[in-house]
């Protein structure tokens, strides 16, 4: 992070912990504004998704996938599986509306787009995934394949 996003007489981001800063820099031009810089937005996307955490875990017989979606409804989460072997979590935070005389002191909370994409191993079952949420937490079960047990055959020996 450049020493130039403290040294700002705006906030940098919605991420900056410091909403304050002591010594204000002059304006920067336009091009380098809040809502027209390229980086910002790269910074928001990126943020979006290092944001959506997510625990997968494999037992013995299926891969489980737990996302935080605080907030959020189920409606408002895509759950889809790309070229077969791609699983996308994607959706969208809206902003809180505001009024012209609120005041902010704080905004800490993330909003935008987010993705997540993982590639599924081959021994699921991607036709029995099921998704769920409940308490803010979407969860993914994909079943394993049963493996074939070993079909063992005793032979006499003749003698």
């Amino acid at each position: 992070m450049a020493l130039s996003r403290f040294f700002r007489s705006e906030p940098s981001s919605i991420w900056d912990p410091f909403s304050w800063d002591p010594f204000p820099a002059p304006v920067l031009p336009l091009w380098d504004s809040e809502f027209s810089s390229p980086s910002r937005q790269l910074f928001r996307d990126a943020s979006a998704v290092a944001n959506t955490q997510v625990d997968w875990r494999e037992t013995s017989d299926a891969h489980i996938l737990k996302a935080d979606m605080p907030g959020l409804k189920r409606e408002e989460i895509k759950v889809e599986v790309e070229d077969g072997r791609v699983l996308s979590i994607s959706g969208e935070r809206t902003k809180e509306e505001t009024q012209n005389d609120d005041r902010w002191h704080r905004v800490e909370r993330s909003y935008g787009s987010f993705l997540r994409k993982f590639r599924i191993p081959e021994d699921v079952n991607l036709d029995e995934l099921k998704a769920q949420m409940e308490n803010g937490v979407l969860t993914i079960s994909i079943p394993k394949v049963a493996q074939p047990k070993p079909n063992v055959r005793t032979i006499t020996i003749a003698g």
